[in-house]
Parts: C-alpha cells; sequence; structure tokens
C-alpha cells in the first residue's frame, strides 16, 4: 500500500503578538505524536537577520543552539521539549537566510537573467525549506509555526506561500490554525470578538482560512462566543478552542487534548493513528503541581529583569524539580549589585542553591565572581554555566591558589594572569560567530566525581555557545590546590566541567546543559543540582 502524503500544519497568531504560537506547535506536535504519529516542527521568522545569534535579548529572549551550532528562535527549545526530537538548521527559516540564499543564486548566474522576485523567487525558496524538512520522506506531518502576526508586512511572503502550499499539494493535506486574542473588556464585562473577526479577514485578504481557530483568554469562553466566532469566521464551532491561561505550559497540550484539538487534525486531514497515550504528561503535570519539598535557588545574572533571556535555564528547573519531588522558587539576583561579600550575605542568604548564568562582556561579572565565593565559602550548592564556570575559575585562582590578578582576556586583553582566555586559532578572527565553540562536543567525564555520578557514563555530548576557554597553561595550578577538571574535551584538550570536592556540590560546566533537558527527562547536571539543593534545605 502506496504512502499518504505527508501533511503541512501551519500555525499563525492574530491580533498582537506574544500569543504562544510556539507552545501551541509544540502542544499539536505533542498530541500527534502521542497517537503514534512521527512529526517535525520548524520556525519561519519574518525578520532580515540571518539568526538571532547577534540580537539583543531584550528584543529576541534566549538564543537556541543546535546539536550542528546553528544558533536559532527560543521556540526551537519548545519544540524539543515536547516532542523529544533534535532540530536541526533546517527547522528554523528567517527571511534573512530565504533572501541570502536567493540573492546568492543570483548572483551566481542559477536564474538565467530572469527578473529575481518576490514570487515566485522567494516564495519558492520558503517552500523549498518547507519541503525539505521531509526529504528523506520520514514524517507524517511537518508543522511550520509563522512568527509575527497576520497582517504584518514582513510576513506576507511566508502566507503568500502558505497559500501555494495548500494549492499544489491539496486541501486536504494542508491545515491551518490560528492564535488569536479575545480581549476582556471590564466596563461590560464580555469578552470580544472583533479582534479575532478582523485577523481571519485579513487571512482571507490573503486567500486562506483558518481550519482551527485557538482563543487566548484570561477567562472561559462561553459557548455563546464560540458560537458567534464560528458563524464569522467560518469554522465549526468544535473547532474554536479555548486557549486559557494555565500555571504550566505542559498542561497546554492536556488542555488542547480535553478539546479534542490532536483528533480534529488527525481526523481533517486522514491521518491514522493509535489512541493519544498521554499519560506520561498528566503524572508530569500532577508531580509539578504537587510536590513533596520546595527550595529556593538564586539565578545571578545580568538580564534577570528579562527571565525568557534565560527561559531554558527555567525549564530545566522545571524538568529536574519533578524529578526531585520538588518546587524550585527562583530569586533573581542582579550580579551588578553584588559588590561586596556584604552584599552577597545580605542578597544570598537563605537560598538552597546558587546558579550563575551564562552571558557575555563584562557587565556585572565581578558579581558573579562573588557570588562563586560565597557558594564555596558558605557550602551551598552551586551550579555555573558558561560565563559561571569561567568566574568560578577566576575565583578559585584568586582566592585560593593565590593568584591576585587572576582574570579573563574578554575583561582584560593585557591580563597578566589569564586563567580564561581565547585560543591561539581565535585570536585574529573578526566574523561574527566564527571564533565561537557552536554546537555539540564531546566531553569525556573523569570517573569518580559528583559529574560521573551525574552522567553515570564517561563520554557525552553537550551544546556550547561561548569563545573563551578555561587558560590550559593555568590547569596545573588549579589542580594542584584541588580543583577538579572533571570534564575534558578530548579532541581540543579543553576543559569542559570543573568540580570542587570538599563541597556538598559544587559543579560548573563550559556548555550549556539547560539546552538538552527535556520533560521526561531532566538534564542530569540540573536533576543533581537540584537534588543536593533539597539535602542543603533539609539540613537547615
Amino acid at each position: 500500500m502506496p504512502k499518504k502524503p505527508t501533511k503541512y500544519i501551519f500555525v499563525l497568531g492574530g491580533v498582537i503578538s506574544g500569543l504562544g504560537k510556539g507552545i501551541t506547535s509544540a502542544s499539536i506536535g505533542y498530541l500527534l505524536k502521542s497517537r503514534g504519529l512521527s512529526v517535525t516542527i520548524m520556525k519561519l521568522d519574518p525578520y532580515l537577520n540571518v539568526d538571532p545569534g547577534t540580537m539583543n535579548p531584550y528584543q529576541h529572549g534566549e538564543v537556541f543552539v543546535l546539536d550542528d551550532g546553528s544558533e536559532t528562535d527560543l521556540d526551537l527549545g519548545h519544540y524539543e521539549r515536547f516532542i523529544d526530537v533534535d532540530m536541526s538548521k533546517n527547522n528554523n527559516a528567517t527571511t534573512g537566510q530565504v533572501y541570502e540564499a536567493v540573492l546568492e543564486r543570483e548572483r551566481l548566474g542559477d536564474y538565467l537573467g530572469q527578473t529575481i522576485q518576490v514570487i515566485p523567487h522567494i516564495t519558492d525558496e520558503i517552500k523549498r525549506r518547507v519541503y525539505e524538512m521531509n526529504r528523506p520522506r520520514r514524517f507524517d506531518a511537518v508543522i511550520s509555526e509563522v512568527g509575527g502576526t497576520v497582517g504584518d508586512i514582513e510576513s506576507l511572503p511566508f502566507l503568500e506561500t502558505i497559500r501555494q502550499i495548500r494549492l499544489e499539494k491539496g486541501r486536504e493535506n494542508v491545515f491551518i490554525a490560528h492564535v488569536t486574542l479575545l480581549p476582556f473588556v471590564e466596563a461590560s464585562e464580555e469578552l470580544k470578538t472583533k479582534p479575532t473577526q478582523h485577523s481571519v479577514m485579513k487571512l482571507r485578504e490573503i486567500g486562506l482560512e483558518p481550519d482551527l481557530i485557538l482563543c487566548r483568554s484570561s477567562f472561559p469562553i462561553p459557548k455563546s462566543v464560540k458560537e458567534k466566532i464560528s458563524l464569522f469566521c467560518s469554522v465549526p464551532t468544535s473547532h474554536v478552542v479555548e486557549a486559557r491561561d494555565v500555571k504550566s505550559i505542559y498542561e497546554i497540550p492536556l488542555v488542547f487534548h480535553k478539546q479534542k484539538v490532536g483528533q480534529l487534525v488527525a481526523q481533517q486531514l486522514g491521518l491514522d493513528g493509535a489512541n493519544p497515550n498521554i499519560t506520561k504528561l498528566e503524572a508530569f503535570v500532577d508531580r509539578f503541581k504537587n510536590p513533596g519539598h520546595e527550595v529556593t535557588i538564586a539565578l545571578c545574572g545580568k538580564y534577570t529583569e528579562l527571565p525568557d533571556a534565560y527561559k531554558s535555564v527555567l525549564e530545566a528547573f522545571i524538568h529536574a524539580g519533578v524529578e526531585n519531588d520538588a518546587r524550585v522558587s527562583i530569586k533573581w539576583i542582579n550580579s551588578e549589585e553584588l559588590v561586596s561579600d556584604e552584599k552577597c550575605d545580605k542578597q544570598l542568604g537563605g537560598v538552597d542553591g546558587i546558579l550563575v548564568l551564562p552571558g557575555f562582556g563584562d557587565r556585572g561579572t565581578e558579581g558573579k565572581v562573588l557570588a562563586g565565593k560565597y557558594a564555596r565559602e558558605k557550602k551551598v550548592p552551586y551550579l555555573g554555566i558558561c560565563l559561571g564556570l569561567q568566574t568560578a575559575v577566576i575565583e578559585f585562582a584568586r582566592h585560593v591558589c593565590g593568584l591576585k590578578k587572576a582574570t579573563s582576556t574578554e575583561f582584560k586583553k593585557r591580563a597578566s594572569e589569564p586563567v580564561i582566555d581565547l585560543m591561539d586559532g581565535q585570536k585574529k578572527v573578526k566574523r561574527k560567530g566564527a571564533t565561537m565553540r557552536l554546537g555539540a562536543y564531546a566531553c569525556e567525564v573523569k570517573s569518580g566525581t559528583k559529574t560521573y555520578k551525574a552522567y553515570r557514563k564517561k563520554m557525552v555530548s553537550e551544546r556550547h555557545r561561548h569563545r573563551y576557554e578555561v587558560n590550559n597553561k593555568f590547569r596545573k595550578v588549579l589542580e594542584k590546590h584541588g580543583m577538579i577538571l572533571s570534564g575534558i574535551n578530548p579532541d581540543l584538550n579543553l576543559v569542559e566541567i570543573i568540580e570542587l570536592p570538599d563541597h556538598p556540590w559544587f559543579v560548573a560546566s563550559q556548555f550549556h546543559p539547560e539546552l538538552k533537558s527535556r520533560v521526561n527527562r531532566a538534564h542530569p547536571l540540573f536533576r543533581d543540582f537540584v537534588k543536593a539543593a533539597v539535602t542543603h534545605s533539609n539540613s537547615q
């Protein structure tokens, strides 16, 4: 029997941005996968940047790095966590990438003198990328989230592409889910449907109609409101779905499941599949809501007013908390304010663990150094990530090894004791991103260490996003004074993990463990860090 054609699902947004299209896409993916179907998800982003790697976190939030070194949108983190599939560079396409590819081919003469236009050349390139997700064919469904909001000029080429895909593949093979906002007007105490109507009207102008409307709201949506949306937007009432605010994003697939979203999508697209199995996620959410312990973890960084800059860290704590039957409460600490031991005592006193966050630049780094000193001296569980490892090494070098001027050449170019430095091959490279270690690298774990106890294996692979490294010239002096270099990259002979043996739990990694934490599988370092925090809390 010939295989059924691949199905294409597009998730669009209307009214305002930030409605949770990424979570919606991930949730639909989860529900289809729970039926035994194979799915993948991609992000189509309208901005002209080639990738978010150089974008300000205040504008874009976290940069999510994949195994292949691609710097991508934070929504790809949601995709990986929900459907437990490793993404690649093919799962993220920006307008910048699309135009770059088309213009490069034009310069090479591939178009044989044609006039290059948005239609068909740009839309053809977008189609190529969508179709490429399933070559060779291995997925029952390809889900594509379109960034931005219907009506934005930037999104128009992507929406036109969807219209063409629907024409080429047939309506029976293309499904459009539209996420909108139902604002609540307090004066009249009612939910307003007009913004949703207008956003659907915009879609119709482009030649698209939604098959499913997911309504974001802080309030229950009455049947009468659903019927009104159904009438004016030409969708069955059963296809108007309530997407109310919930305590945890991991509840959203369960909320959708109760409203038969997975079933509606599968039926309309003619997708076979077993009865959905959501028991593991239900158990996860139940454990999240009813923990036996609570710990407070201090997060020390410079973007503490912007949680999205550390989205994967926050999610990793949820996963690790559930595995330890604990709720992890976050105490945000602006590292710029940690200017003395006294300030550390005041800000960090009473916490059950300290995580020093990743980052670039020298702003707030001395505060991170002092946070490491506080954790080391007060025996508070510590996890350092990327710069959090580097500042821990600087602190140890200064206060234990006696290297009073120890620092990083990132902060002081002509440092006399550069315990953190660029590798020789990086020093003359000027192109953005070219000096960085990006993506998955191997790490050999030293037996008998806390790190080995966490991973329970000798070789691991972790994702990186950094430039500076522990300077190999100082490894011997660090080890002489007691620091354990518990993880080493075997190919480049670079330090990946450090820990302190005379401490309940003091571990730091050069890589980003948060990027590989999953709902059903907390990252080993986060899991054991939270476990140590629970032990510390219970001992107080």
